[in-house]
């Protein structure tokens, strides 16, 4: 939990979407772009376990996902 409050710490840094979050098929998306966030903080959210996905334009987790 405390890693996943650090990444959302990170991501509040560059947008505050208002519907931010959605699980599909055990995987949770994080409607917000990764082109707009420094390439440290990229490093940081991965280590977290928060993936960035340029060609979808969002970030994603196995790790916080719905199971």
């Amino acid at each position: 939990m405390k890693n996943f409050i650090k990444a959302l710490n990170i991501l509040l840094k560059y947008e505050k979407p208002n519907y931010p979050f959605h699980c599909e098929h055990d995987i949770l998306y994080i409607c917000i772009s990764p082109k707009n966030i420094s390439l440290e903080d990229i490093k940081k959210l991965d280590d977290l376990q928060i993936h960035a996905d340029y060609e979808e334009d969002h970030f994603f987790s196995y790790h916080y996902g719905s199971a």
